[in-house]
C-alpha cells in the first residue's frame, strides 16, 4: 500500500510581530490578491489554509472592500479554508472567558461565511492549557494540531515512564483533567516541514529524501503531513507542478494538494492501537528547559496589566451589569460588546500579548486596550443608570442621597466601597462657572453619616466636602454642565453575595463614632480579627493567621537580578548575586487608619546597576546565542527606591501590596519573594478553567536554572495544616523555588530575541510602574478554595453608583443569580445573542465531586450548555471534577 503524501497550503499569519502591524497588513493584501487569482487560473489548487483565524478576512476587506464577493466564492468553492477561531491566540496569557469569546465569535464569523475547518488549531502557542480537550469538546471540535509542548520520540518509538510530556509518535490522545480526550496533532517537523517544494528534480530529491525520511520518523499511520508555508510566507504558486513531479519521483507515495479536512478523516481512521497518552498542560517540560518561552509572561508587564484591566471589566463588570439591566430595559448591547471583544482580542496573538514583538506592535496595542475598555466602561454605567433607576429607593428619608452597590464578582466580597456621592449642584444656566463654585463653597459645611435600607448606621468613612466640574449628557437633550459639591464615600462591604447589590443612603447629621485603630506601633503592625502583619526591623514582613496562630517570616523580600536574554526568555548573567531589600534602610509611615481601612506605606531604598554592561550591546549586534553571552552587569549602580503601600481592611483574610517603582535601570528582573516553609512536591496555580497543580522539581532533562511559569489570578503553596496563597492583578509569571513563591513584578531586556536582531528599547520598560499583589496565609488544606475565590474577586472591584429616591419594580437589596457550590468559579453572566437567554458559566476549581445549586428567581437552569452555548444535556445539581460548566435560565 503507497503512503499518502497530504500537502497542506498555508502561510502561518502572526498579524504584527518583527514589523509593525501595518507592514504585516500590506504582505497580507498581496497574499490574498494572489490567493483569488491562483484560485482562478490553477484548477489543480487544492485550498490553501487560512491559518485559523477570521480576522484575516476583515483584515483584508478593510483594503480591498471590492473583493468580498471574490471571497465569497473561493469559500463556498472549498477553495479558501477558514476558522474556526478569531485570532491565533495565546491561550496561557489571556482569560478562560477570551479564550472561549476567540471560539465564539470565531464560529459566529466562520459560519457568515461558510463552514469552518473543524480543528482546535494552535499552531505556536507557547505551551498549550490543560483543558484543550475538554473546551474543544464543548465547541464540536474533535481535534487539536499544535507545534509546542510534547516532545516526539520517534528513533525506537517508546516512551519512558518518566516522560510526561512526550509522545511515541507526532499523533497521540490528549487527555485533560476531567479525563476528555481528543485527537492530537503535533507539528513534530514544524509547520513548515513542506515550505517551497522544489519543481526541479534534482532539488526535489534532496528536499523530499529528507522530508519523507523526518516525517515517517514519528508518523503512526501510512498518512503524512506536509505544511506548506510558514510565518508570512507567500503562497507557492507552482505547487501543484512540484506535487506532479513528486509522484513521478517517488512512485512508492501518493501526495496530493489536500486540506486539514481530508488529512484529518484518513489519518483518524488509521491510528494504530498502541498511540500513545498525553495529559495536562502541554508546556515542553521535558526538554532543557530554554524554549518554553514562559517568560513572555513577564515581558512588558504593563500589556498584562491592561489586558487583566480589560478583561475584568468586559467579563466581570459590563456583562453581569448589562445581563441584569436587560430585565428592565429589555435591551443587551450585542453588537457593541462584540466590538469591544473583537478589539481586545486584537491585542491577544501570542507575538502580541506575550510582548515578543518589537516597539511599534506594543504601541499601537495601547489604543485598543484603552478603546475595549472605554466601551465597557461606557455600557457598564448604562446599565448601572438602568438598575438604579428600576431599584426601589422609597424607604429612604427624604432629604437623603441614595446610591447601590453591586457586586459583580460570581462570588462573597469584602472589603470597602469608594463612591463620590453629589450633595449639592449649581448649573452653568443658573449661575456662571466661577459664580457657582463661589456659591457652593462660602455655604456652611455639613456632616454626614451613612444608613442602610433599614435605616441602620453603616460604618463608613466620609470625606470632607469638595467642589468640582462636572456634566450630564442627557438621552434626549443637550449637555448640562454645571458645579457640584460633593463628598467621598468609603463604606465596609461584609460578605456580600456574587451577583448581588445592596442600597445605601447618605444623610445629612453628626457622623457616628465607629473607628478602632487597625495600626500599631507607628505603623510596624497592622491588625484585625483574622491577620496580624508586622514589618520586622530588616524591612520584611511576618504575617500571623489569627484563627490558626500560624506564622509566616521574611515575606516580601524584594529580589533584583540582571537580565541578559530577551523578551522571550529570561538569563541571568554569569556570577550574578541577587540584591535583597533586606541588604538597604526602610521607612514606615502611615497613611490611613479610620477602622476600616489600614495602609502604611514601607519605602525600601534599594541600589542596583544601572544596566548590563556595554558588552551586551555587542553580544546582542552580533546575535550571539543569549546562553552564550558573557555580559555582566554594569559596576555604576543607582539609587532604586521601592515604595508599597500595604493595605489591611477591617473584614479582609488578604494583605495586599501596591508597590510602584520609576524604573530608570535596564537590563534586569524585579521579583517579591514570599518563603512558606513548606516541603511539597507540588503546588497549585489559577490557568484556564483549571487550578492547575504542577510539579516543584524540574524534569531530569532540565537545563534552565530556571523554571518560569504561567498564572492568572494566584498561586499557592500548601500542606495539610496550611498554606500560602500569592494573589496578583496582571503579574502573570511567577517561579516556585525551593519554599519559596517569587513573583515578577517587572522584566526588562533590550531586545525581541529569536531569529535575529531587533532593538526593543520599549521593553526596558523604563518610567514608573504600579504592581497590585496579595498574600492569604489559609489554614488546613480545603480551605485555600475560599482563598483562590477571594484572589478572583478581589480583581474586580465593586461598583457604586448614586440615584435619587424613587419606587422602582426591583428590590432594594436582591441577588440576581444564587449559587451554591463551594468550588464553583462563575466566569460569565451574559445574555445568548439568538433567544437573549441568560448564560452563566464557570467550572470547578478542584478535582473533586461537588454539590452545586443555582438559582434564579427560585428556578433551576433549563440545560447545561457546550461552550458555544449550544444545548449539552439536562442539567443536574452535582458539579463533576475540573468541569466547566455553562447553563441557561
Amino acid at each position: 500500500m503507497k503512503k499518502k503524501v497530504y500537502i497542506i497550503s498555508h502561510s502561518h499569519w502572526d498579524r504584527e510581530w518583527y514589523m509593525a502591524y501595518e507592514q504585516h497588513h500590506m504582505r497580507l493584501v498581496t497574499l490574498m490578491d494572489d490567493l483569488l487569482e491562483l484560485f482562478e487560473k490553477d484548477p489543480d489548487f487544492n485550498s490553501f489554509h487560512l491559518d485559523g483565524q477570521t480576522i484575516i478576512l476583515d483584515d483584508y476587506l478593510q483594503v480591498r472592500p471590492e473583493k468580498r464577493e471574490a471571497i465569497q466564492k473561493a469559500i463556498d468553492a472549498g477553495k479558501l479554508r477558514i476558522g474556526p477561531f478569531y485570532i491565533l491566540q495565546d491561550d496561557f496569557l489571556t482569560s478562560s472567558e477570551s479564550n472561549v469569546r476567540n471560539m465564539l465569535i470565531g464560529m459566529e464569523d466562520s459560519k457568515k461565511w461558510g463552514t469552518p475547518v473543524m480543528l482546535g488549531y494552535f499552531p505556536d502557542t507557547f505551551g498549550n492549557m490543560g483543558q484543550t480537550p475538554q473546551m474543544m469538546k464543548q465547541a464540536n471540535l474533535q481535534a487539536a494540531a499544535f507545534g509546542r509542548g510534547v516532545k516526539p520520540i520517534g528513533f525506537d518509538n517508546q516512551v519512558l515512564a518518566d516522560d510526561n510530556y512526550t509522545s511515541q509518535y507526532s499523533e497521540m490522545n490528549w487527555i485533560g483533567p476531567d479525563g476528555t480526550d481528543i485527537f492530537g496533532l503535533l507539528f513534530a517537523n514544524w509547520y513548515s516541514n513542506g515550505n517551497e517544494i522544489p519543481a526541479e528534480e534534482k532539488a526535489a530529491r534532496a528536499f523530499w529524501d529528507q522530508k519523507l525520511a523526518d516525517a515517517e520518523k514519528f508518523a503512526s499511520t501510512n498518512h503524512l503531513l506536509m505544511m506548506n508555508g510558514v510565518d508570512h510566507q507567500p503562497v507557492q504558486k507552482d505547487v501543484a507542478k512540484a506535487i506532479k513531479l513528486a509522484n513521478e519521483l517517488y512512485p512508492d507515495y501518493e501526495f496530493v494538494h489536500s486540506n486539514f479536512t481530508d488529512y484529518l478523516a484518513a489519518v483518524q481512521n488509521d491510528l494504530p492501537a498502541d498511540l500513545g497518552d498525553v495529559n495536562g498542560e502541554l508546556t515542553s517540560q521535558e526538554t532543557d528547559g530554554w524554549f518554553t518561552l514562559a517568560n513572555t509572561a513577564s515581558a512588558r508587564v504593563y500589556l498584562k496589566q491592561w489586558n487583566t484591566r480589560v478583561s475584568r471589566q468586559l467579563e466581570n463588570i459590563t456583562e453581569p451589569l448589562a445581563a441584569m439591566a436587560y430585565e428592565v430595559s429589555g435591551e443587551y448591547p450585542f453588537d457593541e460588546l462584540d466590538y469591544a471583544w473583537k478589539t481586545l482580542m486584537q491585542n491577544h496573538p501570542h507575538d502580541s500579548i506575550c510582548g515578543c514583538s518589537v516597539d511599534e506592535v506594543h504601541r499601537e496595542m495601547m489604543p485598543r486596550f484603552e478603546k475595549a475598555n472605554e466601551v465597557g466602561k461606557y455600557l457598564a454605567d448604562e446599565a448601572c443608570a438602568q438598575l438604579t433607576a428600576a431599584i426601589d429607593t422609597s424607604k429612604f428619608p427624604a432629604d437623603s442621597f441614595p446610591f447601590v452597590i453591586f457586586n459583580t464578582a460570581g462570588t462573597k466580597k469584602s472589603g470597602v466601597a469608594q463612591v463620590d456621592i453629589e450633595v449639592k449642584r449649581v448649573t452653568f444656566a443658573e449661575l456662571y462657572p466661577s459664580e457657582g463654585y463661589d456659591k457652593l463653597a462660602a455655604e456652611d459645611a455639613q456632616s454626614y453619616y451613612v444608613i442602610d435600607q433599614n435605616g441602620k448606621v453603616v460604618p463608613a468613612v466620609i470625606s470632607e466636602e469638595q467642589i468640582r466640574f462636572d456634566y450630564d449628557l442627557p438621552k434626549d437633550r443637550f449637555r448640562i454642565p454645571y458645579m457640584e459639591k460633593y463628598v467621598t464615600v468609603t463604606i465596609d462591604v461584609a460578605a456580600m453575595a456574587g451577583y448581588a447589590w445592596d442600597s445605601f443612603a447618605l444623610v445629612v447629621g453628626e457622623a457616628k463614632e465607629f473607628s478602632n485603630s487597625l495600626v500599631a506601633k507607628h505603623g510596624r503592625i497592622l491588625e484585625n480579627d483574622f491577620i496580624k502583619a508586622e514589618i520586622t526591623s530588616d524591612g520584611s514582613l511576618s504575617v500571623t493567621n489569627k484563627e490558626t496562630g500560624k506564622t509566616l517570616n521574611n515575606l516580601l523580600v524584594f529580589e533584583d537580578v540582571g537580565d541578559i536574554a530577551n523578551e522571550y526568555i529570561f538569563k541571568q548573567p554569569k556570577g550574578d548575586h541577587a540584591i535583597l531589600s533586606t541588604f538597604f534602610p526602610h521607612q514606615v509611615e502611615v497613611l490611613e487608619d479610620n477602622g476600616l481601612v489600614a495602609k502604611v506605606r514601607l519605602t525600601h531604598e534599594m541600589e542596583i546597576p544601572k544596566s548590563a554592561e556595554d558588552l551586551l550591546d555587542l553580544e546582542q549586534k552580533k546575535v550571539v546565542d543569549f546562553r552564550f553571552r558573557d555580559a555582566s552587569r554594569s559596576k555604576e549602580t543607582i539609587a532604586y527606591p521601592i515604595v508599597t503601600e500595604i493595605t489591611l481592611n477591617k473584614n479582609s483574610k488578604m494583605v495586599e501590596f501596591a508597590t510602584t517603582v520609576n524604573n530608570q535601570a535596564k537590563d534586569h528582573r524585579l521579583r517579591a519573594l514570599f518563603p512558606t516553609t513548606l516541603d511539597v512536591a507540588t503546588h497549585e496555580a489559577d490557568s484556564i478553567y483549571e487550578t492547575v497543580i504542577r510539579p516543584n522539581q524540574v524534569s531530569k532533562h532540565w537545563e534552565n536554572p530556571t523554571n518560569p511559569q504561567h498564572q492568572h489570578a494566584f498561586v499557592n503553596l500548601h500542606a495539610e495544616d496550611f498554606g500560602l496563597t500569592v494573589s496578583n492583578y496582571g503579574l502573570n509569571e511567577y517561579e516556585i523555588v525551593n519554599d519559596t513563591i517569587a513573583l515578577t513584578l517587572l522584566r526588562c531586556v533590550g531586545e525581541l530575541g529569536d531569529w535575529g536582531y531587533f532593538p526593543t528599547p520599549e521593553a526596558q520598560c523604563l518610567g514608573e510602574h504600579t504592581f497590585n499583589y496579595g498574600i492569604e496565609l489559609h489554614g488546613e488544606k480545603e480551605t485555600r478554595f475560599d482563598s483562590y475565590k477571594r484572589a478572583h474577586s478581589a480583581q474586580v472591584p465593586l461598583s457604586v453608583k448614586q440615584t435619587d429616591i424613587h419606587h422602582g419594580k426591583l428590590a432594594p437589596q436582591d441577588v440576581f443569580v444564587k449559587i451554591t457550590g463551594e468550588k464553583f468559579e462563575p466566569t460569565a453572566l451574559k445574555r445568548r445573542k439568538d433567544d437573549q437567554a441568560l448564560i452563566l458559566r464557570g467550572y470547578n476549581l478542584s478535582g473533586d465531586k461537588d454539590a452545586l445549586v443555582l438559582k434564579k428567581d427560585d428556578q433551576a437552569p433549563i440545560k447545561t450548555l457546550n461552550l458555544l452555548e449550544e444545548p449539552l444535556k439536562d442539567y443536574e445539581d452535582t458539579l463533576q471534577p475540573y468541569e466547566i460548566r455553562t447553563v441557561e435560565f
